[in-house]
């Protein structure tokens, strides 16, 4: 279901926008003034059915669900679309080698505010901990005790962090902020961050030694169920397991496991490896098929967001403003100064 178009002549300058929400296109057509591009917004997920919808677009905006495999590139290109560009950082549902075969320049938003997803998996930390979600509820309804609501001090703790790009660096400034130890895993030491205090160690040193382990990595076949039940049969007993970064780095039949077992004493996920069939949609009012995350939502420590660690204010204006400003870049100059902009 279309939502809106922009009136312009401009045909090369028309974007369709997938998986878009009102806020997206609030803070799209908001900083489109100062461009003038033509755009054209759907409810719906970028699949092989849905391509059919794009009439005159050289240009597609997608998001971290849509599907943007070989075949939906192919359809794409026959339409005449020369351009995709994501409006996240995350790429692993874009067939790159697709996008290179037919011709397609394919963009991305690589930071757009480091803090708004580190900031989160913070505050998932300190509401697994101090059960502030918990207590909110509990006093609403008149009760008032502290009974089940015990924590810990966050000061002291040993935080491993596995992935220190840009989200990477800003959680690990927060954390060595709160008093944490702060261990790091990456391909790459980052000297900055060690300068800092922060202690770069082997993936296994990270299982072994922390009682927090927050994801900040890319989904990639290095990383795809980088937890799973041999990383966590190494880890702490009542280890807390934070995800904002993508669903497929956890494996989540494991998680459960080390949930009933208690091995894991807190989950705190933000994304989740199904999430293009339940987040950013309402099903307040459907039965879920999704078995696994029922289960996963039945766990007292378990806290799940639905993909809302990118969503602030500044996040979402730089989003629109790096996006457009790729898509400027290309259609000038078939080119990106930033080059970890351009994928393709």
């Amino acid at each position: 279901m279309s939502l809106n178009t922009t009136p312009n002549n401009n045909n090369n300058n028309k974007i369709a926008f997938f998986s878009t929400q009102p806020y997206d296109k609030a803070f799209f057509n908001k900083h489109n003034i100062e461009f003038g591009f033509e755009l054209d917004f759907f409810e719906t997920q970028l699949n092989p059915q849905t391509v059919i919808l794009i009439e005159n677009a050289t240009i597609v905006c997608v998001f971290v669900n849509d599907i943007v495999n070989e075949t939906v590139i192919k359809q794409l290109a026959e339409k005449g679309v020369k351009i995709i560009a994501l409006r996240c950082a995350g790429f692993n549902n874009v067939d790159l080698e697709a996008a290179k075969k037919y011709n397609v320049k394919v963009c991305r938003v690589p930071a757009y505010s480091p803090q708004a997803v580190a900031e989160h998996a913070i505050a998932m930390i300190l509401t697994l901990n101090r059960k502030t979600h918990k207590a909110y509820n509990r006093v609403r309804e008149q009760n008032f005790s502290l009974n089940g609501l015990l924590g810990f001090d966050l000061f002291g703790k040993t935080i491993g962090i596995i992935g220190t790009g840009n989200i990477g660096k800003a959680f690990a400034k927060i954390a060595l902020g709160f008093g944490c130890k702060v261990l790091a895993y990456d391909i790459v030491t980052n000297p900055e961050m060690e300068k800092d205090g922060v202690k770069f160690v082997s993936i296994e040193e990270i299982f072994k030694s922390s009682d927090i382990i927050s994801l900040h990595c890319p989904l990639n076949e290095q990383t795809k169920h980088i937890i799973n039940k041999k990383s966590i049969d190494e880890m702490k007993d009542s280890v807390m397991i934070i995800n904002t970064s993508r669903g497929g780095l956890i494996e989540t039949s494991s998680v459960i496991e080390g949930l009933k077992e208690g091995k894991i004493g807190y989950l705190g996920i933000d994304v989740y490896e199904q999430e293009e069939k339940l987040f950013f949609r309402d099903l307040s009012a459907d039965i879920i098929q999704d078995d696994a995350i029922q289960r996963l939502m039945s766990f007292p420590n378990v806290l799940v967001t639905a993909h809302q660690a990118f969503f602030t204010n500044e996040a979402l204006t730089q989003i629109a403003l790096v996006t457009f400003n790729n898509i400027k870049s290309l259609l000038t100059h078939n080119d990106i100064e930033n080059k970890a902009a351009l994928l393709v």
